[in-house]
């Protein structure tokens, strides 16, 4: 599915939870029946899906944060990957 719109906005289903975890030193992502830890790309992508930020934006913050360009084609891979196994949802 990486023809996401650019106004999709990613988020975050109710029931599933990201955060920081200072022992694995990585983000991790906390559902009902356990944990996925992430790698440091996952968990930039996944801390600005927060409903409110559309694709476009988050390729453009993560643009910025990071002083990289071309990065759309990762993060729309990623946004589908995790689409697939409901990390994320689209919201209107």
């Amino acid at each position: 599915m990486n023809d996401l719109p650019d106004t999709a906005r990613p988020a975050l289903p109710q029931g599933l939870r990201l955060q920081w975890e200072p022992a694995q030193e990585a983000h991790v992502l906390l559902y009902p029946e356990g944990m996925v830890k992430l790698n440091g790309s996952a968990g930039a992508i996944l801390s600005r899906c927060d409903g409110k930020a559309t694709v476009s934006e988050i390729v453009a913050d993560l643009e910025r944060a990071y002083g990289a360009v071309g990065l759309a084609g990762d993060v729309r891979a990623f946004l589908a990957m995790a689409l697939e196994k409901r990390w994320v949802e689209l919201r209107p």
